[in-house]
Protein backbone atom coordinates (compact mmCIF):
# COMPACT_ATOMS: atom_id res chain seq x y z
CA UNK A 1 0.00 0.00 0.00
CA UNK A 2 1.43 3.71 -1.57
CA UNK A 3 2.23 6.27 1.74
CA UNK A 4 0.09 9.19 2.17
CA UNK A 5 1.23 12.29 0.15
CA UNK A 6 4.06 14.57 2.27
CA UNK A 7 2.29 17.60 0.56
CA UNK A 8 1.08 20.58 3.13
CA UNK A 9 -1.31 22.57 0.91
CA UNK A 10 -0.27 26.29 0.94
CA UNK A 11 -2.85 28.90 2.02
CA UNK A 12 -5.29 26.02 2.88
CA UNK A 13 -7.70 28.40 4.70
CA UNK A 14 -7.73 31.05 2.50
CA UNK A 15 -8.75 28.52 -0.51
CA UNK A 16 -11.97 27.15 1.76
CA UNK A 17 -12.19 31.53 2.70
CA UNK A 18 -12.78 32.54 -0.75
CA UNK A 19 -14.14 29.62 -3.38
CA UNK A 20 -16.89 29.54 -0.29
CA UNK A 21 -17.29 25.57 -1.52
CA UNK A 22 -21.48 24.54 -0.93
CA UNK A 23 -22.97 21.62 -1.14
CA UNK A 24 -23.84 20.70 -4.84
CA UNK A 25 -21.72 22.90 -6.56
CA UNK A 26 -18.51 21.72 -8.90
CA UNK A 27 -15.35 22.97 -8.81
CA UNK A 28 -12.03 22.79 -10.75
CA UNK A 29 -8.88 22.02 -9.19
CA UNK A 30 -6.22 22.19 -12.52
CA UNK A 31 -3.12 21.31 -10.28
CA UNK A 32 -3.99 18.48 -8.24
CA UNK A 33 -0.65 18.11 -6.94
CA UNK A 34 -0.48 16.70 -3.62
CA UNK A 35 -4.65 16.61 -3.14
CA UNK A 36 -4.64 18.92 -0.40
CA UNK A 37 -6.82 21.52 -1.86
CA UNK A 38 -8.45 18.99 -3.30
CA UNK A 39 -9.58 17.41 -0.37
CA UNK A 40 -10.23 20.55 1.78
CA UNK A 41 -13.02 22.09 -1.12
CA UNK A 42 -14.64 18.29 -1.81
CA UNK A 43 -15.23 17.92 1.93
CA UNK A 44 -17.46 21.04 1.77
CA UNK A 45 -19.23 19.15 -0.98
CA UNK A 46 -22.37 17.11 -0.82
CA UNK A 47 -25.14 15.66 -3.21
CA UNK A 48 -24.75 16.76 -6.50
CA UNK A 49 -21.07 18.27 -5.59
CA UNK A 50 -18.14 17.12 -6.95
CA UNK A 51 -14.25 18.63 -7.19
CA UNK A 52 -12.76 17.45 -11.02
CA UNK A 53 -8.92 17.80 -10.29
CA UNK A 54 -6.53 17.35 -12.98
CA UNK A 55 -2.71 17.26 -13.17
CA UNK A 56 0.10 16.51 -15.36
CA UNK A 57 1.44 14.20 -13.43
CA UNK A 58 0.62 10.42 -13.95
CA UNK A 59 2.16 10.12 -10.22
CA UNK A 60 -0.32 12.38 -8.67
CA UNK A 61 -3.11 11.30 -9.97
CA UNK A 62 -2.77 7.70 -9.13
CA UNK A 63 -1.83 8.91 -5.70
CA UNK A 64 -4.62 10.69 -5.56
CA UNK A 65 -7.06 8.26 -6.60
CA UNK A 66 -6.29 6.48 -3.81
CA UNK A 67 -5.98 8.96 -0.93
CA UNK A 68 -9.14 10.81 -1.60
CA UNK A 69 -11.08 7.78 -2.06
CA UNK A 70 -14.93 7.89 -0.79
CA UNK A 71 -14.90 11.96 -1.28
CA UNK A 72 -16.76 13.65 -4.30
CA UNK A 73 -13.61 13.72 -6.28
CA UNK A 74 -12.77 13.13 -10.19
CA UNK A 75 -9.64 12.93 -11.44
CA UNK A 76 -7.73 13.03 -14.78
CA UNK A 77 -3.79 12.59 -16.02
CA UNK A 78 -4.47 16.21 -17.60
CA UNK A 79 -3.48 19.93 -18.11
CA UNK A 80 -5.88 22.66 -16.69
CA UNK A 81 -5.86 23.77 -20.25
CA UNK A 82 -8.14 20.97 -21.37
CA UNK A 83 -10.48 21.33 -18.18
CA UNK A 84 -13.08 22.81 -21.00
CA UNK A 85 -13.02 19.83 -23.13
CA UNK A 86 -13.28 17.72 -20.03
CA UNK A 87 -16.48 19.44 -18.96
CA UNK A 88 -17.68 19.03 -21.95
CA UNK A 89 -17.73 15.40 -21.70
CA UNK A 90 -19.27 15.71 -18.27
CA UNK A 91 -21.92 17.71 -19.51
CA UNK A 92 -21.19 20.65 -17.35
CA UNK A 93 -21.70 23.87 -19.09
CA UNK A 94 -20.31 26.25 -15.92
CA UNK A 95 -18.90 25.91 -12.66
CA UNK A 96 -18.47 27.33 -9.24
CA UNK A 97 -14.92 27.24 -8.80
CA UNK A 98 -12.06 27.21 -10.17
CA UNK A 99 -8.41 26.53 -7.98
CA UNK A 100 -4.58 26.70 -9.64
CA UNK A 101 -1.94 26.30 -7.53
CA UNK A 102 0.97 26.86 -9.62
CA UNK A 103 3.83 25.08 -6.97
CA UNK A 104 5.72 22.16 -6.74
CA UNK A 105 4.03 19.74 -4.10
CA UNK A 106 6.25 18.33 -1.77
CA UNK A 107 5.64 15.11 -3.32
CA UNK A 108 7.48 15.92 -6.30
CA UNK A 109 10.34 16.95 -4.68
CA UNK A 110 10.59 14.06 -2.70
CA UNK A 111 10.82 11.68 -5.87
CA UNK A 112 14.63 10.99 -6.30
CA UNK A 113 14.07 10.13 -10.04
CA UNK A 114 12.17 13.63 -11.41
CA UNK A 115 15.46 15.80 -9.89
CA UNK A 116 13.14 18.48 -8.73
CA UNK A 117 15.55 18.23 -5.53
CA UNK A 118 18.61 19.76 -5.75
CA UNK A 119 20.16 16.62 -3.86
CA UNK A 120 18.78 14.68 -6.19
CA UNK A 121 20.97 11.89 -7.57
CA UNK A 122 18.42 11.14 -10.09
CA UNK A 123 18.19 12.01 -13.67
CA UNK A 124 17.61 15.91 -14.12
CA UNK A 125 14.08 15.55 -15.58
CA UNK A 126 11.83 18.29 -14.48
CA UNK A 127 8.76 17.24 -16.49
CA UNK A 128 5.69 17.59 -15.01
CA UNK A 129 4.64 14.47 -16.97
CA UNK A 130 7.50 12.50 -17.90
CA UNK A 131 6.12 11.27 -21.14
CA UNK A 132 5.75 14.77 -22.60
CA UNK A 133 8.30 16.89 -23.88
CA UNK A 134 12.11 17.06 -23.28
CA UNK A 135 13.59 16.55 -20.27
CA UNK A 136 15.56 19.36 -19.27
CA UNK A 137 19.04 17.20 -19.04
CA UNK A 138 19.26 16.89 -22.73
CA UNK A 139 17.97 20.48 -23.14
CA UNK A 140 20.67 21.71 -21.53
CA UNK A 141 23.29 19.34 -24.13
CA UNK A 142 21.15 20.80 -26.99
CA UNK A 143 20.86 24.89 -26.49
CA UNK A 144 23.96 26.79 -27.47
CA UNK A 145 26.06 29.08 -24.50
CA UNK A 146 23.68 31.89 -25.34
CA UNK A 147 20.88 30.53 -25.14
CA UNK A 148 21.04 29.20 -21.89
CA UNK A 149 22.33 31.76 -20.03
CA UNK A 150 19.20 34.01 -21.61
CA UNK A 151 16.98 31.50 -20.53
CA UNK A 152 18.25 31.46 -16.91
CA UNK A 153 18.13 35.13 -17.19
CA UNK A 154 14.62 34.70 -18.69
CA UNK A 155 13.07 32.54 -16.37
CA UNK A 156 15.24 32.63 -13.26
CA UNK A 157 15.71 36.31 -13.02
CA UNK A 158 19.04 35.41 -12.25
CA UNK A 159 21.60 37.79 -12.67
CA UNK A 160 24.74 35.34 -12.82
CA UNK A 161 23.08 33.66 -15.44
CA UNK A 162 26.35 34.20 -18.21
CA UNK A 163 28.44 33.26 -15.59
CA UNK A 164 26.34 30.03 -15.18
CA UNK A 165 25.97 28.83 -19.07
CA UNK A 166 29.47 29.20 -19.22
CA UNK A 167 30.22 26.66 -16.68
CA UNK A 168 27.86 24.48 -18.35
CA UNK A 169 28.90 24.18 -21.72
CA UNK A 170 32.60 23.81 -19.87
CA UNK A 171 31.00 20.98 -18.04
CA UNK A 172 29.03 19.19 -20.84
CA UNK A 173 32.31 18.69 -23.13
CA UNK A 174 33.91 16.84 -20.14
CA UNK A 175 30.51 14.69 -18.72
CA UNK A 176 26.83 15.18 -19.69
CA UNK A 177 24.97 17.08 -16.64
CA UNK A 178 22.62 14.13 -16.31
CA UNK A 179 21.31 14.36 -12.47
CA UNK A 180 20.56 17.07 -10.28
CA UNK A 181 23.30 16.62 -7.86
CA UNK A 182 25.24 17.60 -10.62
CA UNK A 183 23.68 20.78 -12.10
CA UNK A 184 23.01 21.96 -8.31
CA UNK A 185 26.95 21.39 -7.49
CA UNK A 186 27.73 23.34 -10.11
CA UNK A 187 25.68 26.42 -9.74
CA UNK A 188 26.92 27.06 -6.43
CA UNK A 189 30.22 27.38 -7.34
CA UNK A 190 29.25 30.30 -9.75
CA UNK A 191 26.41 31.92 -6.99
CA UNK A 192 27.90 32.95 -3.75
CA UNK A 193 25.73 32.34 -1.21
CA UNK A 194 23.48 34.92 0.23
CA UNK A 195 21.66 35.51 3.73
CA UNK A 196 18.12 34.55 3.16
CA UNK A 197 18.66 30.92 3.59
CA UNK A 198 17.91 30.44 -0.30
CA UNK A 199 19.28 27.70 -1.76
CA UNK A 200 21.85 29.20 -4.89
CA UNK A 201 20.85 27.01 -7.49
CA UNK A 202 16.95 28.01 -7.00
CA UNK A 203 16.75 30.38 -9.57
CA UNK A 204 18.56 27.83 -12.11
CA UNK A 205 16.63 25.31 -11.36
CA UNK A 206 13.30 26.89 -11.55
CA UNK A 207 14.42 28.78 -15.10
CA UNK A 208 14.89 24.92 -16.53
CA UNK A 209 11.73 23.98 -15.20
CA UNK A 210 9.48 26.47 -16.27
CA UNK A 211 11.22 25.95 -19.93
CA UNK A 212 10.94 22.24 -20.20
CA UNK A 213 7.20 22.58 -19.04
CA UNK A 214 6.31 25.36 -21.40
CA UNK A 215 4.69 26.83 -17.49
CA UNK A 216 4.20 30.09 -18.34
CA UNK A 217 2.91 29.90 -22.21
CA UNK A 218 0.21 27.36 -20.13
CA UNK A 219 -0.47 29.85 -17.48
CA UNK A 220 -1.18 33.00 -19.64
CA UNK A 221 -3.48 30.92 -21.79
CA UNK A 222 -5.61 29.46 -19.06
CA UNK A 223 -6.07 33.11 -17.88
CA UNK A 224 -7.83 33.79 -20.96
CA UNK A 225 -9.62 30.33 -21.12
CA UNK A 226 -10.70 29.58 -17.54
CA UNK A 227 -12.92 32.61 -16.52
CA UNK A 228 -15.39 31.15 -19.39
CA UNK A 229 -15.93 28.24 -17.38
CA UNK A 230 -17.62 30.15 -14.40
CA UNK A 231 -20.90 30.81 -13.80
CA UNK A 232 -21.41 34.23 -12.37
CA UNK A 233 -20.74 34.73 -9.14
CA UNK A 234 -18.20 31.92 -9.48
CA UNK A 235 -14.64 32.70 -7.89
CA UNK A 236 -11.14 31.60 -9.82
CA UNK A 237 -8.06 31.92 -7.06
CA UNK A 238 -4.55 31.47 -8.37
CA UNK A 239 -1.44 30.68 -6.04
CA UNK A 240 1.77 31.39 -7.62
CA UNK A 241 5.30 31.45 -6.10
CA UNK A 242 7.52 33.98 -7.89
CA UNK A 243 7.20 37.08 -9.61
CA UNK A 244 6.62 35.77 -13.41
CA UNK A 245 3.56 33.85 -12.25
CA UNK A 246 2.40 36.70 -10.29
CA UNK A 247 2.57 39.74 -12.75
CA UNK A 248 0.55 37.28 -15.38
CA UNK A 249 -2.42 36.88 -12.88
CA UNK A 250 -2.54 39.93 -11.36
CA UNK A 251 -2.39 41.90 -15.13
CA UNK A 252 -4.75 39.18 -16.43
CA UNK A 253 -7.16 39.83 -13.66
CA UNK A 254 -7.13 43.79 -14.27
CA UNK A 255 -7.24 43.06 -18.07
CA UNK A 256 -10.52 40.97 -18.00
CA UNK A 257 -13.97 42.61 -18.58
CA UNK A 258 -15.70 39.03 -17.35
CA UNK A 259 -13.96 39.10 -13.69
CA UNK A 260 -14.38 41.38 -10.61
CA UNK A 261 -10.75 41.53 -9.05
CA UNK A 262 -11.26 40.80 -5.27
CA UNK A 263 -7.45 40.57 -3.96
CA UNK A 264 -6.25 44.28 -4.52
CA UNK A 265 -3.13 43.15 -3.35
CA UNK A 266 -2.39 39.86 -2.86
CA UNK A 267 -2.69 36.91 -0.03
CA UNK A 268 -0.30 35.73 1.70
CA UNK A 269 0.92 32.79 4.31
CA UNK A 270 -0.10 33.84 7.85
CA UNK A 271 3.23 33.45 10.67
CA UNK A 272 1.50 30.63 11.87
CA UNK A 273 1.38 28.63 8.56
CA UNK A 274 5.16 29.69 7.83
CA UNK A 275 6.43 28.09 10.88
CA UNK A 276 4.43 24.94 10.40
CA UNK A 277 5.48 24.69 6.73
CA UNK A 278 7.98 27.09 5.32
CA UNK A 279 7.10 26.26 1.69
CA UNK A 280 4.48 28.56 2.22
CA UNK A 281 6.91 31.77 2.48
CA UNK A 282 6.65 33.05 -1.53
CA UNK A 283 2.98 31.94 -2.01
CA UNK A 284 1.10 34.56 -3.42
CA UNK A 285 -2.65 34.23 -3.83
CA UNK A 286 -5.05 36.35 -6.20
CA UNK A 287 -8.68 36.11 -6.61
CA UNK A 288 -11.52 37.39 -9.14
CA UNK A 289 -15.26 36.78 -9.18
CA UNK A 290 -17.38 36.25 -12.46
CA UNK A 291 -19.31 39.24 -13.00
Amino acid sequence: MESLPLHIPVLPAEIVEWLRPQPGQIILDGTLGGGGHTRLLAEKLHGSGYVLAVDRDPAAVAAAEQNLRGLPVKVATASYLELPDLLQELGVTAVHGIVLDLGLSSDQLADENRGFSFNSSGALDLRFNPTEGEPASRMLMRLRENEIADLIYQFGEERLSRRIAKQIVAARTIQPIETAEQLATLVRKCVPRSGDGIDPATRTFQALRIAVNQELQGIEKALQKLPALLAPGGRIAVISFHSLEDRRVKEAFRNDDRLNVLTKKPLTATPEELAANPRSRSAKLRVAERK
